[in-house]
């Protein structure tokens, strides 16, 4: 999605060693159903989820040249774009998904998620993708977004509810989970909107993909950790990116950045979330990073994701 960005400062060129960790796949059959009780508590222990590399920023290379390049930066798995303009077309998911995936598995990386753009279940793309993700034994994917155009909010809310329960349906019978990402500018950017209609769910197939990012931009000075809070104990997948606000000529603006240069509280965050998290943990590279070519501007962003990865398993893991 658009969102403002800034240069990062300085590259590391060198990347980090792999570190293999066990992610649990999904039971299937499960119907979904209410929870007056609220859903079961978070197991803790240690972090036993995978860092994956979300595919976005790379959309010139192959699937065999985008798994090889994250693989060698140290990465266990990747957050594989089916969407339109993404390494996997919708209308292609049933023949490509598969390709993908079994070249990403070649290189030595997992696929423990995917990124769609799916707002219906009526979407023709939306069996299609889903099925074919739960017979490659894909657990999660990432839901589309709702945008609030602020004519009736809350009858845009219901039907954004209504859509998000009719796609968790069809997933659940396909064997997928589903992650409700928090973004700005989308319903659930405050996640207590989405909670209304993600918690009567079966937290077994419906659950939150947390964006400390944006729940920073959106929680102000404190607000951002009730949300920590909201989400823990169905937490699905994490988007992983940092921010800070700049003043500009038409005002204030939220600036994407390296991760660790931003105002995103990590220890916190990872401190609460990740102890027993066995679900993936998605890097996002939404800053600007230069390079007056292709090439060059893959070069950078490779070293750039070095360097975050670097960061983000010195946060997650220690």
């Amino acid at each position: 999605m658009p969102e403002a960005r800034r240069t990062r400062r300085s590259f590391l060129g060198t990347a980090v060693a792999a570190c293999g960790v066990a992610a649990t796949s999904p039971a299937h059959g499960l119907a979904l159903q209410e929870r007056p009780d609220g859903p079961a508590a978070t197991p803790r222990g240690p972090f036993a989820g995978k860092l994956c590399f979300f595919t976005k920023p790379l959309p010139e290379m192959d699937w065999r040249r985008l798994s090889r390049s994250v693989k060698q930066l140290g990465f266990d798995g990747l957050d594989l774009t089916v969407r339109p303009g993404g390494h996997v077309l919708p209308e292609r998911a049933a023949e490509d998904l598969p390709r993908a995936v079994a070249t990403a598995r070649e290189e030595g990386l997992d696929v423990p998620m995917i990124t769609t753009a799916l707002t219906s279940a009526d979407d023709p793309t939306a069996r299609p993708i889903l099925a074919t993700a739960g017979k490659l034994g894909i657990p999660y994917f990432k839901v589309g977004y709702w945008l609030y155009e602020h004519k009736d909010v809350r009858g845009e809310l219901a039907r954004a509810g209504r859509d998000f329960r009719r796609l968790v349906e069809l997933a659940t019978e396909c064997g997928v989970q589903a992650g409700f990402h928090n973004h700005s500018e989308y319903v659930g950017a405050a996640l207590w909107d989405s909670a209304s209609f993600i918690e009567p769910l079966d937290p077994k197939w419906a659950g939150y993909y947390f964006d400390a990012r944006h729940a920073t931009a959106e929680g102000g000075a404190g607000a951002w950790k009730t949300a920590v809070h909201l989400v823990k104990s169905r937490l699905k997948m994490m988007a992983v990116k940092d921010f800070s606000w700049v003043k500009a000529a038409r005002g204030w603006q939220d600036a994407n950045c390296p991760l660790g240069e931003g105002m995103v509280d990590w220890k916190y965050v990872f401190g609460e979330l990740c102890s027993g998290f066995q679900g993936p943990v998605s890097l996002h590279m939404e800053y600007e990073v230069p390079g007056a070519t292709t090439e060059e501007r893959e070069k950078n962003l490779l070293a750039a994701a070095a360097r975050d990865l670097a960061f983000l398993r010195g946060q997650i893991l220690n």
